[in-house]
């Protein structure tokens, strides 16, 4: 059995690698190629806390994998992770374990991916100009994941503590200096939303942290912080403005994203206003987009195949260049 740490991960995997692999996961998912229970949650109101777990089969990538991620806020105030995880990955052969990933990195590479992917296939070509709106543990790969994905020339990154904010543009400054994209720290979401051509949300806020009218026409929206009921990172009223709406698993998010259901509820949305998966978009079977001005949406909560995915990729590279450790 392989152990690979975050450290084994990011000498041999990049967000290139990663983009990849879950646009590979996002078509295996939507034609149906991947078994994915929907996440089981336990919840542990003692702790203030949630676990986690996410089982996915693929038959084509002869692998089966278990992420088991635990939510508990109080922990940043102990000086601990606050969404440890650890993924799992079989051999779907024989059901003997491969590896031990560091979840917490694997996730934070896929919900990253996922915004590249989604802003690959659905954002205007002349994409130059981002907006990042959250900077906890998922926004470095978010941030990465849309420079990569569109060629950015600039980023915009607020959140609701600025002195927050600048510390990590200074960080990500110097870590992603070689892609030659300006990134700022902004006092307002407004600032941060005006231009964007490309806009990743990655908070849990529980109120929307963006003014729809301050979107601007052309723009592709990504939402991937709030992943439960309670959360809406979203302003519903850029529904008013949206052409197409895609979704990760239309399951999942009908399961669980405030984002969706609160909107549901009040009327603002309808079934039909959802055009559908990102994988159906990939394989062809659904238009991305039509004209330069369409404002889209692409909402994820995340899904089990796009670990399995990436776990995969991950390991078949560790292996091939021999990098991490062999417990047994």
């Amino acid at each position: 059995m392989l152990l690979l740490s975050k450290s084994d991960i990011k000498k041999i995997f990049s967000m290139e690698d990663a983009i990849g692999a879950v646009e590979g996961a996002f078509k295996l998912f939507s034609s149906g190629g991947s078994e994915v229970p929907l996440r089981t949650v336990i919840n542990n109101e003692k702790a203030n806390g949630n676990f986690l777990f996410m089982p996915a089969y693929a038959d084509s990538l002869e692998a089966s994998s278990i992420k088991i991620v635990n939510i508990f806020p109080d922990n940043a105030s102990k000086g601990l992770p606050t969404a440890p995880a650890t993924v799992v990955l079989i051999d779907g052969k024989t059901g003997i374990i491969e590896s031990i990933i560091d979840g917490t990195y694997c996730t934070q590479l896929r919900t990253g991916a996922a915004s590249g992917v989604a802003f690959k296939y659905l954002a205007r070509k002349d994409s130059e100009y981002g907006a990042l709106i959250g900077v906890g543990s998922q926004a470095e790969c978010q941030l990465e994941a849309m420079i990569v994905a569109n060629n950015l020339k600039e980023v915009k990154v607020y959140s609701r503590r600025f002195e927050k904010t600048k510390a990590f543009v200074e960080k990500m400054q110097e870590e992603l200096g070689s892609y030659k994209t300006l990134i700022t720290p902004v006092e307002t979401s407004d600032e941060a939303v005006e231009n964007a051509d490309v806009i990743t949300l990655v908070t849990s806020s529980t109120s929307p942290v963006f003014d729809a009218s301050k979107v601007k026409n052309g723009a592709t929206i990504s939402a991937v912080g709030s992943y439960q009921y309670h959360m809406q990172e979203v302003d519903p009223e850029i529904f008013k403005r949206t052409s197409k709406i895609y979704f990760d698993s239309t399951e999942a998010v009908l399961s669980e994203s405030g984002d969706i259901l609160k909107p549901l509820e009040d009327g603002i949305l309808k079934e039909k206003d959802f055009t559908g998966e990102i994988g159906q978009v990939i394989m062809g079977n659904l238009v991305a987009r039509e004209s330069e001005d369409e404002i889209i949406l692409f909402k994820t909560v995340g899904i089990g195949t796009q670990d399995l995915a990436t776990a995969k990729a991950i390991y078949d590279k560790a292996q091939k260049l021999g990098v991490g450790t062999v417990w047994s």
